[in-house]
């Protein structure tokens, strides 16, 4: 494929995209490409510090917005209003209520299918957090295009599990995300966030849960980019992974010592539930110290963990 030609590919319904350099393009062909899922609330730009690393190491890299994230986000008209109506704010319907999680599943299958096409015919299939949920069903939908799948303090799922029905497990007991929601999803349709908040308490909340080794002034930055729903929906489907499909992949954790939103208990748990699901092979788990998003705080060292797994 010419050069042009990949970048077309790169360019279309992708929030990010990095090619290595024309000297390490050549180099690029013969590794897999990345694709980079962000968490809930957040969007491709979580990775712009990760998609430029590994350009220079010579893998491609897609980050994608996911259907209502990022650049395709939509926001209650109550959070564009300032100062915050809190009661409005939790009762009004969310425009991202009806998305769904095949809706996200189909369209990070299709940007796999491209970048396989710009690496060496594989893929190194990323999800964060809540991302996780997404890379199983893809990695069960096109097992034969992903070279691993890698769980960044992500949502890992055994067969018949539910991300909502895992948020139930005691070892969940000290995540600190559910008290920073502020509306029922049952009502509005949506996990809901104030990101833009002024009440000094629920910015410090927000700040340890997700990003507790970012500076305040770092944190101001991030927190501007995110969104404040997430659609419910995606909370209640099950996991669909097998051993004939997923279970032929490598699949890797990322482990954070520290994470505040994904307890290092869960983390744990959720191993040990897919490596005793029988759904083949098992996890190889890579520790890191920090909290939960180290594709800020700790990019180089996420970098040697990604260069890791892709060789």
């Amino acid at each position: 494929m010419k050069r042009r030609d990949a970048l077309k590919i790169g360019a279309v319904g992708l929030g990010s995209y990095a090619l290595a350099s024309s000297g390490a393009h050549g180099a690029s062909h013969r590794k897999p490409s990345f694709v980079l899922v962000h968490g809930a609330w957040h969007g491709a730009w979580a990775w712009s510090e990760m998609t430029v690393r590994l350009a220079k190491a010579g893998h491609a890299a897609f980050a994608v917005d996911l259907p209502g994230a990022g650049t395709r986000a939509r926001f209650p008209a109550s959070f564009l209003k300032r100062p915050l109506d809190k009661k409005a704010f939790a009762t009004e319907v969310s425009p991202t209520r009806s998305l769904t999680q095949d809706e996200r599943n189909a369209y990070v299958a299709d940007v796999v299918k491209s970048a396989a096409t710009i690496g060496n015919g594989k893929v190194v299939l990323v999800g964060h957090s809540w991302g996780g949920n997404t890379i199983s069903h893809v990695t069960e939908a096109v097992p034969e295009l992903v070279y691993a799948v890698v769980y960044l303090v992500a949502f890992m799922l055994p067969p018949g599990i539910s991300p909502s029905g895992m948020l139930q497990d005691k070892s969940y007991a000290s995540g600190q995300v559910n008290p920073l929601l502020m509306a029922d999803p049952g009502k509005v349709g949506a996990l809901r966030l104030d990101p833009r908040s002024l009440d000094p308490a629920y910015v410090t909340a927000t700040k340890r849960a997700f990003y507790a080794d970012l500076s305040d002034a770092q944190f101001v930055a991030v927190a501007n980019l995110l969104h404040c729903d997430e659609p419910a929906q995606t909370a209640g489907v099950k996991s669909p992974i097998t051993a004939a499909r997923f279970g032929k992949v490598s699949r890797h954790f990322i482990r954070c010592e520290d994470d505040r939103a994904m307890p290092a208990a869960a983390q744990d748990r959720m191993v040990e539930l897919v490596d005793g699901a029988g759904v083949g092979g098992k996890t190889v788990v890579h520790k890191m110290s920090g909290s939960h998003s180290p594709f800020f705080a700790q990019p180089d060292a996420l970098l040697e963990v990604f260069r890791k797994i892709a060789t």
